[in-house]
């Protein structure tokens, strides 16, 4: 590896911390983790998602999942039903409250975001995202 490859590794991951760590902070006021503010987003994304979804979309496990969506339930924003497809199967599909939850945290999650790449002009900001894309593919 080059030096210069262990630098840009070292950059592109501080910078991803930095504002995961932004998004963080936002979501105090909220008092929802992180893991807590994704999920509901996987559920408001849909009408509803089985815990198999959101322990894919979280990179966790189911068991862990089932947490998340237990401290989810307990404040009321989101509940489980069963899934009319399959008896065996449950859907976790959020609440009138865990609507307004999921809508204010995105927006904080996009404030912030925007807070953070607003020191890169239009160009720079369409350049990174095109480099970024490329990396993923």
């Amino acid at each position: 590896m080059r030096d210069s490859d262990s630098d840009l590794s070292e950059a592109l991951m501080h910078a991803s911390r930095a504002l995961r760590r932004r998004w963080w902070a936002a979501l105090e006021d909220w008092d929802i983790s992180p893991h807590q503010a994704r999920a509901l987003r996987t559920v408001c994304a849909q009408e509803h998602a089985r815990l198999s979804e959101i322990a894919g979309r979280l990179r966790i496990a189911p068991r862990s999942a089932t947490e998340v969506v237990d401290s989810l339930e307990a404040r009321g924003l989101v509940v489980r039903r069963p899934d009319p497809a399959d008896r065996r199967a449950v859907l976790v599909v959020a609440t009138e409250e865990g609507h307004k939850v999921h809508t204010a945290t995105d927006n904080l999650r996009g404030e912030a975001a925007t807070q953070f790449f607003d020191r890169l002009d239009a160009h720079e900001r369409e350049e990174l995202a095109r480099l970024l894309r490329r990396l993923l593919d």
